[in-house]
């Protein structure tokens, strides 16, 4: 039932930025001595020094993957892991205890809080380093995957069928459940649940990781001129408990000038504005047209269009419309002029 994703996806891929680390340590020389490390090697390094903050740093700035200190005053590192597993905005990141605990019972109870792996102290920035990269590959696909899927268009969440459970979601996703259905996770919309379960009584019960044996029914939802679709896309794992149905990735599609004007934006890496240009540009509108209906000069539009050019590397306003207009019939087919 999969569906092959724009041929210039891969392209896409490639232009992810690099991985974030966030680094949780109560310890100045511990923060100084990995920081110092990570850097060297390219990462980009969020820093706290407290439970709280790290809580905190982890929902604003999305590390790829965290390397935490389990003891620390206050909040330990074993609370932090159970809530930032808890929180389906920071669930997927890989967590690395640092500890100088050894008992067999600490370690265990690293990994029942949601830990991946953990380093012992003092630490070797070598092994730190090594560790990582063990857990960064399946974190760094998934997260190019997520953004790439935002990026043109195809907005996904997964969702725990037996209990209603939204596990994650993209950028886009939110958005979208939000303006739809005013919802936010861990709360699947009751329509989408209720679709969802249809369509397994209608499959059957296929294995994590099978497609689904037929293409089920798609859900759609209107708000105005604006259409949002969902589709179900494929299991990706048991339901915890063996509950019924599993996990299931769905996939969302929405149709509307806003869509397009989104898409081009994620797609050329334009501003908000910049992205409005272009799309009144592929239009047909003139630099007057398209500041009266932006509320700007035509000085300004110009300005505007004279970065669109440079990031699309074209030269002509007619190049940077065929490029715009491909790349929004690839993401969205039915939109028209």
């Amino acid at each position: 039932m999969t569906s092959s994703l724009p041929p210039n996806l891969a392209a896409l891929l490639d232009q992810q930025p690099g991985d974030r680390v966030l680094l949780v340590d109560d310890v100045p020389d511990n923060l100084s001595l990995l920081h110092d490390a990570l850097d060297e090697h390219g990462y980009t390094v969020l820093a706290a020094t407290s439970g709280e903050a790290a809580l905190a740093r982890a929902l604003q700035g999305q590390p790829d993957i965290v390397l935490l200190d389990a003891l620390m005053p206050g909040m330990d590192g074993f609370e932090v892991a159970r809530r930032l597993k808890a929180n389906p905005a920071t669930a997927h990141m890989p967590i690395i205890f640092m500890t100088g605990l050894t008992d067999t019972e600490h370690l265990v109870a690293a990994l029942q809080a949601g830990g991946v792996d953990y380093v012992t102290k003092p630490l070797d920035p070598r092994a730190v380093l090594a560790r990582m990269q063990v857990h960064l590959q399946g974190a760094r696909q998934a997260r190019q995957t997520r953004q790439a899927l935002d990026a043109f268009g195809y907005a996904s969440i997964a969702v725990r069928a037996g209990s209603g459970r939204l596990l994650w979601q993209t950028p886009l996703a939110r958005e979208l459940l939000q303006l739809y259905y005013g919802t936010v996770a861990p709360i699947t919309p009751t329509p989408v649940l209720d679709w969802l379960r249809r369509c397994l009584d209608l499959m059957g019960d296929p294995a994590p990781g099978a497609p689904a044996p037929a293409e089920p029914p798609r859900l759609t939802a209107e708000l105005g001129a604006r259409r949002l679709s969902f589709r179900l896309h494929h299991c990706i794992g048991a339901d915890e408990g063996g509950g019924p149905g599993g996990d299931w990735l769905i996939v969302m599609r929405e149709v509307s000038d806003a869509a397009v004007i989104r898409s081009l934006g994620l797609s050329f890496n334009l501003t908000a504005r910049e992205a409005e240009v272009l799309y009144w540009v592929v239009k047909g509108k003139i630099n007057r047209d398209i500041g009266d209906i932006l509320g700007a000069s035509p000085a300004t539009v110009k300005k505007h269009l004279e970065r669109i050019h440079a990031k699309l590397g074209v030269e002509t306003r007619t190049a940077a419309a065929s490029m715009a207009l491909t790349r929004a019939k690839e993401i969205h087919p039915q939109w028209e002029l």
